[in-house]
């Protein structure tokens, strides 16, 4: 570990000259990335900077305990040592997560899909919820959604609902919460009182770039037609929705919340472009052994990942056997721990392996 954290240093004191190079500061692409990378390292060498203290400190305690014959500084010396070694073995700890590679698309923006599932009404006013739900939650980090595409329930929320969201890391954030999401709860729509079980699909895509994934155009059918939401007279009575179609893959792909035909012909291939860029990732999870490929991490959709029950105020987690009874502030968004459970249990899995730089 030593050799990788030199290395490191090494690293972030070459950025750290090439930052400030006249060249690098008027090349906005490379001074950005280069800027990323020094803040990336930076937090990793302040971290070193610390264990490489605590490690002289506990060698001079050591080397006093060997050497000294007054018991009184000794003792002291001793004193000192039951501090200094679990300080060492924390930071040692956090040095080992901080070591472990970052997935590359981490700090990409997300294409959030949500969709109403096994439950008919009541699945689609429990898609709604969970929009609301990531909404709040994207209000707290201060990222920006923006919903690109919906179809509404006839009896509230959404059947599905595509949205953008921008911000500092969020596909390493909400990652995690692809997969069935299932409600136990009284719906509206149940006369006799009775509790239902509905689900909700999430899908987090990590936003490709144009140079990520290469679309033909000949092999994209687009049609236009009128928008359906609100947004104005406008809005309804010109064809400024979009609808593509990505024949080689059978992908379909509609964006609405612009006035504008060919905005909403752009957001719309940026959506393709992700599910185009999240099936190669598929690919390459799928070559990967079932014992190496993290339950965690995964990301299936076809996995039922977290259940919120109503009447019991409980939101339970399966992956980890994560359990809060507080569901009411969870649905306000406050889903940050379970986030943050999700990432420790995948950076320990990672660690057991050995998947260390």
């Amino acid at each position: 570990m030593q050799d990788k954290l030199e290395a490191i240093k090494e690293r972030f004191e070459e950025v750290e000259q090439q930052i400030v190079q006249p060249e690098v500061a008027s090349n906005a692409a490379r001074f950005s990335k280069l800027s990323k990378e020094y803040k990336d390292l930076g937090r990793i060498v302040e971290q070193y900077k610390i264990y490489q203290k605590l490690l002289k400190d506990i060698a001079g305690a050591k080397e006093l305990l060997t050497t000294e014959k007054d018991e009184e500084l000794r003792e002291m010396a001793k004193e000192e040592m039951n501090a200094l070694v679990p300080q060492k073995e924390q930071v040692e700890t956090l040095l080992k997560e901080m070591l472990i590679p970052k997935d590359p698309n981490d700090s990409r923006n997300s294409i959030l899909e949500i969709r109403g599932g096994t439950g008919g009404d009541e699945a689609a006013i429990f898609a709604g919820d969970l929009f609301r739900m990531y909404q709040r939650f994207c209000e707290r980090m201060g990222w920006r959604m923006s919903v690109m595409d919906y179809t509404e329930g006839s009896n509230g929320g959404y059947k599905e609902i595509i949205c953008k969201v921008e911000g500092e890391d969020v596909y390493g954030k909400l990652k995690f919460e692809s997969g069935v999401h299932r409600v136990q709860r009284v719906p509206v729509t149940e006369s006799q009182g009775r509790v239902h079980t509905s689900a909700a699909t999430v899908a987090v895509l990590p936003e490709a770039e144009e140079v990520d994934v290469e679309i033909n155009m000949n092999d994209v059918r687009i049609d236009t037609f009128n928008s359906s939401g609100a947004g104005g007279q406008s809005v309804n009575t010109t064809y400024s929705a979009v609808r593509l179609t990505h024949i080689p893959s059978g992908l379909v792909v509609s964006c609405q919340d612009e006035r504008s035909q060919l905005k909403n012909k752009d957001k719309a291939l940026g959506v393709l472009r992700s599910r185009l860029y999240e099936m190669e990732l598929r690919k390459q999870q799928d070559a990967i052994s079932s014992q190496r490929r993290s339950m965690v991490g995964s990301g299936d959709r076809s996995d039922k990942i977290r259940t919120y029950n109503y009447p019991q105020s409980r939101v339970t987690d399966h992956r980890i056997g994560y359990t809060v009874y507080n569901l009411p502030t969870v649905m306000e968004g406050e889903i940050g721990d379970f986030i943050e459970q999700l990432r420790i249990a995948e950076n320990a899995e990672r660690m057991q392996e050995g998947e260390t730089v």
